[in-house]
């Protein structure tokens, strides 16, 4: 079992910066993939941002070149760093963990919204 808890979403402005943060606990975080997924309002829920266990990346095309993601191994965290933020961003954010097995554990989302 994983338990994942995020921080560190709210409103910004359009070109604004937020930083997500999701802190994982309860089994070995090194054996998962982490990620981020993100569900804009009335639409399905879409992978933003993933680094694997052996530490490849797939990325959202849209948030390519303006947000950043990494895993911090030391405190079972992965962190999610959004720059040049749009309307288009506007979403729930939700962590992510994949098991050896495919077992998928969320999050409980954290709010982004970017609007002025």
């Amino acid at each position: 079992q994983v338990q994942l808890v995020e921080s560190g979403g709210g409103l910004v402005q359009p070109g604004g910066s937020l930083r997500l943060s999701c802190a994982a606990s309860g089994s070995i975080f090194s054996q998962y993939d982490m990620g981020w997924y993100r569900q804009p309002p009335g639409k399905q829920r879409e992978l933003v941002a993933e680094i694997t266990s052996s530490g490849s990346s797939n990325w959202l095309d849209s948030a390519r070149g303006r947000f950043t993601v990494w895993r911090d191994h030391m405190k079972s965290m992965v962190n999610l760093q959004m720059n040049s933020l749009k309307p288009e961003d506007t979403a729930v954010y939700y962590c992510n963990a994949r098991s050896p097995d495919g077992t998928m554990y969320w999050g409980q989302g954290t709010q982004v919204t970017v609007s002025s």
